[in-house]
Order: structure tokens, then C-alpha cells, then sequence
């Protein structure tokens, strides 16, 4: 039976309802019913466990409801007389059923007028019965669900209101069934259930044999046992089935690392807990358990406990449950592991004692450090109840297995403290670096290399000098990266790809990290401006919005692509009589190397690694030699925002010795360069006679920029001068070349050297700097060559050309006419603030055109004209990938970047990026 699908719609008549059931799921249901008009008559619930009474009959207390609390509704099969008469003293239209663990006798279901809707989280009429979401899992369905039916006197067998369907994945549980959809959607589909009561428009569709199952309830211990024998899939779908409560259960002989007990009959409980399929090719090296009824013994390891089923499938264990006691399956054999103690604020010890309270409140019992939550009463929806509270209270993100592995008060107040600090789930930070007090703040960064989640020192011993472009002075010494460093960061890459907690985490939990590390570089942003301008020369204000603005942006862009990555279904020939489906899928490629420039050292990172990691993979990154500090700070961020250890390692080096060998690598299979053309060539050898590493290439330009006589003069002036002097002409797609039409030249000659005598040079630092230092002194001096030969070869130097007078790597915005198509000027990529300036007549567009396209750079081109025709022609014609129409440098994260020709393939940006760093698997199945 297909989903029952119906529009939510508000109610237009009030209903009284009676609710039956508990938890904080039939709290919610309260509350929305309420919002939505109706009137809520009377809540019948559970008894109190202790002092503890159920939030249903909480909620409704506070809110003036009449609660009613019974142990049981019926003696002998029979309903109790006095607790209908209880009942029916409500006066309800109609019973709602939310969460409801008792029998309920017919008497009741039918007596209101429109009956009574029960929730049920399973497509009905499969998985019928009270462990529903378990069998979900244990029989390996793709698809759950929820169902709203009209109640009878079977068991879930009613008339089917309304369902609601979702995708199950293989890494699901039931937590992260319940948490993403069986809780939020079942609340609101109740609500709208009742809406539809009220409405009239409720329907009453039978259910069909056909498909059902009914499954027996996994409340006995005896269902909980694991049967060795079966074969993986079926191990670990029982096992994630039975996650995070009761637990796949099996009992063991006392062993310890060096072999099992054998003349010691007793055993030793252990539950399973966060079970995933292991894909790695490699035998993982530990410690060996011996579990009955395996014909290989499992193995203790880094990242859990493998397990070996007797058909050869392997899954891996995450949490263990030891006689009672929540521990990491890799600390299985570990006894004596260092406790976390704490030296807590003064807010914190507010909030222990605020913490104290939700205990209280929810066990009713006082709290003591040693109070355990569990033995203490609490069941699962308390689990639900605690995280919600302290996420309320603190705005602290908790996940239900937090509980489980912190059980006592004093545990669980302590991983709360270290969420709240941003240092669980990672090791504290801790680098050798640099911390200075500029632009009136503190800025601290790393000064090492980042690999496998920590800074080490490179094994040659060689550093990097770093020199800060503004006053030539010494920032600081980073470490300089050898072949050997390189390798060590790619095999963490590799095992962070195939069997590190990355390879593990879903597609929208990949996002959530990457939006968390948005948010870090956001609470950051002054400091990595201020890093950038330093480093590289990037005036401050530009940096704040673009360098690292734009880098936020890109990373919150990819971050919102992770979960939406998916292939297609095929129509193809059937091989008859059987029948054929072709369905592609698209896969992250593994171990991703990035090589990045200096002009945008924050952006070009963020650019590339963003699309890298939403797409899946890991990534081993080379900063720019010259400027790489908001790369090592970025790392930090990395480790704060929770990414798993290495899945990001980032290299400051040299490009011949820590480029060359990832370029060189077996191990890399997709390499990311921005640069030069030369070193592109370079790299696209190496990656070919390597192991025929897929390549993306944003290599030079010589772009473009045609301006028209029936031009906006002004815009195109303003315009004009950002597409070459933007950044300081550090800018890939800088327009490189400037046709103006031979009637408006003069005019735009004269403006632009008014305009550009305005422009204010100095301290990029400084808040009224509009121009600041060239990154680097080599650079500058190529710009001094740059212009001698303009000179030489007779292009008119109409405005600036030299090196300012002032310490530090600044040079003059620099204005050339008289351009012919002949010259080095007009050929060759200056990559400074130098416009080069050549006449054309529009009477010619197919000559401007040709002129425009003579070049073996094809990154960028812009237009300046009000005829839209001419516009439309110019960007069919022109042979640049990106073409800008009165505007120029109008680039967004949305839209995607990279050039033709020997400006190189591949594109930055948009969805296209994503392609960039995916492998497309094609798979034909016949039935």
C-alpha cells in the first residue's frame, strides 16, 4: 500500500480531545493540538514512577487539564467500571493516541463521536506490533515511515488516515530514525490528523494483507541475543536494530589480551552498539576477543572492534555495553584510563547546579556525582527529555549516546562542560605558533604542519621565513614540509577516507561539520582578516569582505550540497523475459591534493577544499610558500569545528619538494591546482605518469575587457579600474587588456588618471587604504620588468609604473596606452595593478573580436555596451569561460568558475565544482 499523502490544512471547527498515552512525544502532540484551537478535555497517562511523573500528565497540569493516571484499564479482560465512567466525564469528540503502552478497551476507542487515531511508526501493514523501528532495521528496509490509523480491535490493523515515508539508509539506527523523523514528523502528523478530523475530510482507507507482517516485541532479553551464525548484513542490521536500546546482546568468557580464561565458567555481558559495514581493504592490527560462535575472533583496534562474520563480511563496533558499563569498543581491555577532571568557572559551577535541577526534575530523586541516570529509573524518552532540556538551558548540542557513555552526574555534566568548550570529539589544540598584538587585537596561529588532526614538526627540520609585505619585517619561521611528510599526510588521509569516522558520518552530518566550521570562521573572521593582511598584503577591509567573506560563504554553500549529491535511474533495453534497471550513483574519488596560490590564500583554500569535503573526500593542501598562516589557522578552526583527524592536513612547503610529491603520489587520486600555466603543464605530467590522477586546472589569463562607445562612460570607468587594480592586480580573471572604442579613448584615458591619482596607498591595515603592498618582493620586482619592457617596445606609460617611495612591496597603479597587438603588454599576464589599454573601432565587431580572442588564455572577458545584441554576440563569440556584461569581477559562490585553453579545465564554485572531486558508478541490475 502506497503512502497516504494529504494536504495539511488548518482546522475549521474545534474539536475536544481526549489524549491517551505518555512521554514527551505525547507532550509535544499536546502542545500543537493546543496552538491549533482545539481543546484538550482530558490526558490519561501512567502512573508516576516514584516521584517521577510523566511529562504528558506534567504539561497538562501546568496547563489546568484534567489528568487521570491508571496501572491498568481492565481486570480480567474486562474494563474497570469506574475508570470509563472517568472517561467518559470528559465529554471527548475524539481520542488521540500518540505514544500508548497500554490496552486500551474498545469501550473507550469507540465511545467519542469521531472515535479514536492512533500513531504508529511503520508504513502499515508491514511491521505491525510494539518494536516496529527495530524490525525496520533488522529486516534491512530501504524506506520507513509513520502511519496514522483509525483504532479497532486489532492489532494495528485499523483504517489508515494518513502516512508519511522516508529514506533508511545502511548506517541508520533507531535514534537517528526517531530523532530525524519519527519524532518531529509524528507530532506534526498527528496534529494534522486531527485537523483533518475536524475538517470532514479525514480518510478511512483499509489496510491490505497483502505485505503485512506482524513482529514479534523485543521486550524479553531472550530477543536481544545475537545468532553468530548469520552473515553480516544480517549481524549488523540486528545490531544497529537493537541500537541504542535494549542492545544486541552476547555473553562472553572472561579473556584478556593475551587469551581467554578457560577453567572459568562465568561469562560476561556485552551489548553492541554503533555498528557500520567495513569497507577498508587492509586487516585492521590489534588485540583479539574471542566471541562465540565466530570462526575468526574479533579484533580490538584504533577505531573500534572488527568483526569477521563467518560469511567474510566485516563490520565494525563502536560502543560496547560491559556488564552494565557504556565504554568505546577500543578500550575494551583498558582498565585504568585517566579520568577527565575539571577546573570549572564560576558560571560553570552555576551550571552544574542548573544541571542538577533537569536531573532532579526528571528523576525525582537527589542527585550526587555518583548518581547514575540510568539505574536510577531513567528510560529512553528520558534520554530525549535531558538532551532537549540542556540544549534549551545552555544551547548545547548533545546526542543521545553522550548519555549513554556518561551515565553518572559527574560524567555527564563534565562532557557537557567540554561540548560547551568546543574540546570533546578532539584532543585540546595544541601547536607551536605565533601570537601577535595587531590591529589593535590578539591574532595566534600555528607555525607547524597539520596533519592527522595534530601539529607536528617536519622530519627534515626545514622552515619557511615569512616576510610581511607592508614593512618587509619577519612575521615569524612555519615548518616546511618533506616527501616524507607529504606521505605520512596522505595514508591519514586514506585512513580517514576508508575507515576513519568520515567514512562513517552521513551525508547530512558531513554538512552539519562543514556549517560548524562556517560558523567558527565567522566568530573569527577579524582575526583571519587581520592574519591575511599581514601575510599577503590583502587590505584589511577587502579581506574581511572578500578573501575570507567569500570563504564563508563557500563553505556554507558546499555545506548545503552534502546531503543533496545523487545519481539517476536509466532507462535502458531489457534482457527478456527478465527486466533491467540502470541506476547510477555518485561517489567521493578518495585522497584529494590541492594546490593553492598566493592571491587569495583563505578563498582559494575555501574554493577548492569546500566542494572537496561536501563531496566526501579527504584532502592533503599546499598553501602558497609565501603566505600560508590563514591556512594554518584554518586548521585549528578544523579541529575545533569536530572534523575528524585526517580528513583536512594542510602543508606549508615548497612547490618542488612538497608540490612535486603530491603531484608524484600513488596514493592521490585527484589534484586541485590554481597557478601559473607553466607549473599547470608541470603538474599535469606528473599526475599522468603517476597513476593518471584526475586534474583541475585555473591557470593564467590575459582576459578581455571590450568597452563600447554606447557605453555607461561612468560605470565603465569605475568598473574598469576594479577589473585591474582589485587586490592590488592579484586577481585571476584582472582584465588584462582593455579595448576601448577609438571615440570615447581619450575621454576614458583622462578619467581613469584622475580617478586613479584618488586612490589611497598604504597600510593595508589602515581603514581608508584602498591599495595596498604586492604580496611578495620577487612579484614586485616582475611587475618593475613588466613595465621596463612596455617602455621599450613603445607603449605610452601614462600614469604610474614604478615602485612608492616607502618601505614595504608597494607599487604605483599603472596606466599603459597605445597598446598594439604586437607587444609583450599585450600577450603576456602582468598580475599587478597595470592596465594595458589598445583603441578599436566598433565598426569592426568581428575584428575586436578576433583581437580579443588572439590569446592562449581563456579565463575571463567582459563587455561594456547598452546594445544588448552586441552584448549577446560578444558572449557567444568570445572564447572565455566566464563573460561579464556591464560589470566585471561579479563572482559568486553559486556560479561556476575556470577557464578555456591554457587558462586550464575544471571549475571552481557552484554545482559544477562538485563534479570536479565525484566519480560516477554505473550499476545494472537485472530481475
Amino acid at each position: 500500500m502506497p503512502p497516504v499523502a494529504v494536504p495539511d490544512e488548518a482546522p475549521k471547527k474545534k474539536l475536544r480531545v481526549a489524549i491517551i498515552g505518555q512521554s514527551t512525544f505525547g507532550a509535544e502532540v499536546f502542545k500543537l493540538l493546543q496552538r491549533d484551537g482545539h481543546e484538550v478535555v482530558g490526558v490519561f497517562t501512567v502512573l508516576d514512577k516514584g516521584n517521577r511523573e510523566d511529562p504528558l500528565a506534567t504539561i497538562a497540569a501546568q496547563n489546568g487539564k484534567p489528568v487521570f493516571k491508571y496501572k491498568t484499564w481492565r481486570i480480567k479482560g474486562k474494563v474497570i467500571p469506574e475508570v470509563l465512567e472517568d472517561y467518559k466525564s470528559v465529554n471527548a469528540d475524539i481520542n488521540v493516541l500518540p505514544f500508548c503502552t497500554q490496552f486500551i478497551p474498545m469501550e473507550v476507542i469507540l465511545y467519542p463521536k469521531y472515535q479514536s487515531i492512533c500513531y504508529h511508526p511503520s508504513i502499515l501493514p508491514r511491521h505491525r506490533g510494539a518494536s516496529s523501528i527495530n524490525w525496520t532495521l533488522i529486516e534491512g528496509d530501504t524506506t520507513c515511515g509513520l502511519t496514522i490509523f483509525w483504532a479497532d480491535d486489532g492489532l494495528d490493523t485499523g483504517p489508515i488516515l494518513l502516512q508519511r515515508s522516508f529514506p533508511c539508509t545502511i548506517d541508520d539506527t533507531v535514534d537517528s530514525l526517531y530523532n530525524k523523523y519519527l519524532y518531529p514528523e509524528g507530532i506534526k502528523s498527528l496534529a494534522e490528523s486531527v485537523n483533518l478530523v475536524a475538517n470532514g475530510t479525514a480518510p478511512r482507507i483499509a489496510q491490505t494483507e497483502e505485505g503485512a507482517t506482524y513482529d514479534p516485541a523485543l521486550f524479553k532479553a531472550e530477543t536481544h541475543q545475537i545468532d553468530w551464525s548469520k552473515g553480516g548484513m544480517a549481524l549488523h542490521n540486528f545490531i544497529r536494530g537493537l541500537d541504542s536500546s535494549p542492545g544486541a546482546t552476547t555473553f562472553i568468557k572472561p579473556q584478556t589480551k593475551d587469551g581467554v580464561y578457560e577453567n572459568n565458567d562465568s561469562t560476561i555481558e556485552v551489548k553492541f552498539f554503533g555498528s557500520s559495514l567495513w569497507e577498508a581493504e587492509y586487516e585492521a592490527e590489534g588485540d583479539k576477543l574471542i566471541l562465540p560462535g565466530l570462526n575468526k575472533p574479533a579484533v580490538i583496534h584504533e577505531a573500534g572492534l572488527l568483526i569477521t562474520a563467518n560469511d567474510g563480511v566485516r563490520l565494525n563496533i563502536q560502543r560496547l555495553k560491559v556488564n552494565g558499563k557504556m565504554i568505546n569498543a577500543q578500550n575494551f581491555f583498558k582498565t585504568n584510563e585517566n579520568k577527565v577532571c575539571l577546573d570549572l568557572s564560576a558560571e560553570e559551577k552555576r551550571f552544574v547546579e542548573s544541571v542538577r535541577d533537569v536531573w532532579k526534575a526528571i528523576l525525582r530523586v537527589d542527585i550526587e556525582s555518583d548518581t547514575d541516570f540510568f539505574s536510577s529509573g531513567a528510560g529512553s524518552m528520558d534520554v530525549v527529555r535531558l538532551v532537549e532540556e540542556i540544549k534549551d538551558l545552555a544551547n548545547i548540542e548533545l546526542q543521545n549516546e553522550d548519555i549513554y557513555m556518561n551515565t553518572t552526574f559527574e560524567e555527564f555534566y563534565t562532557i557537557a562542560i567540554l561540548k560547551a568548550r568546543g574540546a570533546v570529539g578532539t584532543k585540546e589544540v595544541v601547536y607551536e605558533g605565533v601570537e601577535l598584538e595587531v590591529n589593535k587585537m590578539k591574532v595566534k596561529f600555528p607555525t607547524q604542519l597539520f596533519i592527522n588532526g595534530e601539529f607536528i614538526n617536519s622530519d627534515s627540520g626545514k622552515t619557511l621565513t615569512l616576510i610581511n609585505p607592508t614593512d618587509e619585517s619577519v612575521i615569524c619561521k612555519v615548518q616546511s614540509a618533506s616527501k616524507s611528510d607529504v606521505d605520512r599526510a596522505v595514508k591519514a588521509a586514506q585512513k580517514a577516507f576508508e575507515v576513519g569516522e568520515w567514512s562513517k558520518i552521513s551525508a547530512r552530518e558531513r554538512g552539519n561539520l562543514l556549517f560548524k566550521l562556517a560558523d567558527l570562521m565567522e566568530q573569527h573572521k577579524e582575526e583571519l582578516a587581520t592574519i591575511e593582511s599581514i601575510d599577503s598584503g590583502a587590505v584589511y577591509t577587502l579581506a574581511l569582505k572578500t578573501h575570507v567573506g567569500m570563504s564563508i560563504e563557500t563553505w556554507r554553500y558546499f555545506a548545503g550540497w552534502c546531503d543533496k549529491i545523487q545519481g539517476a535511474t536509466i532507462p535502458i533495453n531489457h534482457a527478456r523475459p527478465n527486466r533491467n534497471l540502470t541506476l547510477t550513483k555518485k561517489e567521493p574519488i578518495g585522497v584529494c591534493a590541492l594546490i593553492t596560490p598566493w592571491n587569495y590564500p583563505l578563498m582559494m583554500l575555501s574554493w577548492k577544499m569546500a566542494a572537496c569535503l561536501a563531496a566526501g573526500n579527504t584532502v592533503v593542501m599546499k598553501p602558497a610558500a609565501v603566505c600560508p598562516l590563514t591556512a594554518l589557522k584554518f586548521s585549528e578552526l578544523c579541529v575545533r569545528a569536530g572534523i575528524p583527524p585526517g580528513v583536512i592536513n594542510i602543508l606549508p612547503g615548497s612547490g618542488t619538494v612538497c608540490g612535486q610529491a603530491l603531484a608524484d603520489h600513488p596514493l592521490v587520486r585527484k589534484l586541485g591546482f590554481t597557478g601559473s600555466t607553466e607549473i599547470g603543464q608541470t603538474i599535469m605530467k606528473s599526475c599522468a605518469v603517476s597513476n593518471m590522477k584526475k586534474v583541475s586546472l585555473e591557470l593564467g589569463g590575459k582576459s578581455p575587457l571590450v568597452i563600447f562607445e554606447d557605453c555607461d562612460l561612468e560605470k565603465a570607468v569605475r568598473n574598469g579600474m576594479a577589473s585591474v587594480f582589485f587586490n592590488k592586480g592579484e586577481n585571476c580573471i584582472a582584465a588584462g587588456r582593455l579595448f576601448v572604442e577609438e571615440r570615447i579613448h581619450d575621454e576614458f584615458i583622462r578619467r581613469v588618471v584622475e580617478e586613479t591619482k584618488k586612490i589611497t596607498i598604504g597600510d593595508p591595515l589602515h581603514r581608508g587604504t584602498a591599495h595596498g603592498p604586492q604580496n611578495h618582493k620577487a612579484h614586485m620586482d616582475k611587475l618593475l620588468e613588466f613595465c621596463e619592457r612596455g617602455i621599450k617596445e613603445g607603449a605610452r606609460l601614462v600614469f604610474g609604473g614604478k615602485r612608492v617611495d616607502r618601505p614595504g612591496f608597494f607599487f604605483q597603479p599603472t596606466i599603459f596606452t597605445d597598446v598594439t597587438d604586437e607587444m609583450f603588454l599585450a600577450k603576456e599576464e602582468s598580475f599587478g595593478p597595470i592596465m594595458i589599454i589598445s583603441k578599436f573601432s566598433s565598426k569592426n565587431l568581428d575584428e575586436v573580436i578576433r583581437r580579443a580572442n588572439n590569446t592562449e588564455y581563456g579565463l575571463a572577458s567582459g563587455v561594456f555596451t547598452r546594445d544588448i545584441s552586441r552584448a549577446l554576440q560578444f558572449a557567444e563569440r568570445i572564447d572565455a569561460g566566464t563573460v561579464f556584461v556591464n560589470t566585471y569581477n561579479k563572482t559568486d559562490v553559486a556560479a561556476p568558475f575556470g577557464g578555456f585553453k591554457q587558462s586550464g579545465f575544471g571549475k571552481d564554485l557552484g554545482q559544477e565544482a562538485l563534479n570536479e572531486y565525484l566519480k560516477t558508478k554505473c550499476v545494472t541490475i537485472e530481475y
